[in-house]
Parts: C-alpha cells; structure tokens; sequence
C-alpha cells in the first residue's frame, strides 16, 4: 500500500501539482478590451503560487471577457507552503493591505464591480479583506478548495460582498485538504477540518445571521464535472476548462 511522506503531502501544498512556478513577481493582467466591468483580485495559493491567476488570466484572453485580473501577493516567500498555512498574522495583515487595495480601485472606478478570489490558503486573505471591509463594499468573492477551517465564521464576509460567496468545495480532495490538513492544519489555529473539502458551518443566532448566510452558496463536486478537467482533487477547479464554464460568469455576470 502506497503511504505518502510528509515531504510529499508538503510537496502537493504548493500547487505544483498544476504548474511550474518560478519565484518571479508576475502580475496577471486583463487581456486588452475597450471595456471592462469588473476587477478580480485573486489570492494564490501557499508557496507563492500563480496557479489561480495565471489560469484565469489565460481564460479572460481566449474569451476576450471585460474583466481585470490583479493578483495580490501575500505569500511570505515561494515554496514557503507551511509557513504561509499557519502564519496567522500574516494572513489578517495581508487580508487588511488586500482590503486597502479593494477601497482604492473602488474609489477610482466606482462603477466596477469588484471580486475577490481565493485559493487554498489564499481564502484566509480574501475572507480577512472582506471581513474589514464596509458592508456591500465588494460584489462577489469566490473561493476554490480554500483551506480555511469548516467553522469559519463567515457573516462580516458576507455583509461585505452584496452578491455573497461561492465556495467550490470536493470531499475528493483527501491529500491536500484531507491528509494535508491533519499533519499542518487550516489556516486557523487547532482546527484539522477545511471547508474546501466539507463547505462551511453556518453560524445562525438570529434572522440577521439567516440573511446575511442566504448570501452562501456552496457548490461541491460531482462526477459530472470531470468533462471540465476537474477530477475533484485540490488543483481541479483550477483547470481553464471549469474556470471557463463555472467561475467566469459570476465574476462578470457573462456567459462565454
């Protein structure tokens, strides 16, 4: 019987299972278009990987879709996979440089929408934006395999976006998000359970608390999405094809 080591369970962290990535400061940038109605500022994964940005960059060209990909550069370096994991301070200290990025463009081309995407790890950064954000100060934030504990609670997330969150979420995903966060963890302190491989816990008290959770909607993985390339493992829903299909129209609300 095949028993992974740490070093390889650490290995698939990084994202490399989808692409090479080099320790360069690459910027993703929209394909050119006369018009563009909303900007995407993607977290990456841990380990500084390009993975998520560079592939939705590749789909915004081919489609030529009105959109602006920013990639935000939280990772502590590249290839430090465990340290961004469980780096706590890093991620609310990024989530809050992220969310002074988002009130910038807001203020100069206020009538874009604003996205926020994170993935892997870089769904703390995006949560932790959102979460000091002004109420419906972004329209959407999508989250993809994101290794952020089951009871994260999402509420000032969700009443900072208007249109809420959508998590893509795989219980296939048993290396990474499976085996990976019992040995280093989610993003948060002694929780060993992702919510990019089971989705969210909502956290209801009250009718304000319903509300503001009508804004999530959670999307697991099925057979069926295999015709996309994704196959249910952590890097799945990263292929060009699914991001096409399921993530492109919510960003700018098109059909391609």
């Amino acid at each position: 019987m095949f028993r992974p080591s740490l070093a390889c369970v650490l290995s698939l962290l990084t994202g490399c299972a989808t692409a090479q990535q080099s320790p360069d400061h690459y910027r993703a940038a929209a394909a050119p278009t006369a018009f563009i109605a909303a900007v995407v500022f993607v977290a990456n994964g841990a380990g500084d990987s390009r993975a998520a940005s560079q592939n939705l960059s590749k789909v915004v060209a081919e489609t030529a879709a009105p959109l602006q990909i920013e990639t935000y550069v939280w990772s502590l370096g590249y290839k430090r996979v465990v340290a961004d994991e469980v780096d706590h301070d890093n991620h609310m200290t990024q989530g809050r440089g992220l969310a002074g990025a988002v009130l910038a463009y807001r203020h100069a081309y206020p009538e874009r929408r604003i996205c926020l995407l994170g993935q892997s790890a870089g769904g703390i950064v995006a949560l932790s934006a959102a979460e000091v954000l002004p109420p419906d100060s972004i329209d959407r934030i999508i989250l993809l395999s994101p290794s952020v504990c089951t009871g994260h609670d999402l509420r000032p997330a969700l009443a900072a976006s208007r249109e809420g969150i959508d998590l893509f979420y795989s219980e296939q995903d048993r290396w990474v998000l499976g085996l990976g966060m019992r040995i280093v963890g989610t993003t948060e302190e002694d929780c060993r359970v992702a919510a990019g491989r089971v989705g969210f816990i909502p956290i209801i008290n009250n009718p304000t608390d319903a509300a503001l959770y009508a804004r999530l909607r959670q999307h697991p993985w099925d057979p069926s999405l295999k015709r996309t390339g994704h196959d249910g493992g952590h890097y799945g829903n990263l292929d060009p094809r699914f991001l096409r299909v399921y993530v492109l129209p919510l960003l700018g609300g098109l059909q391609f």
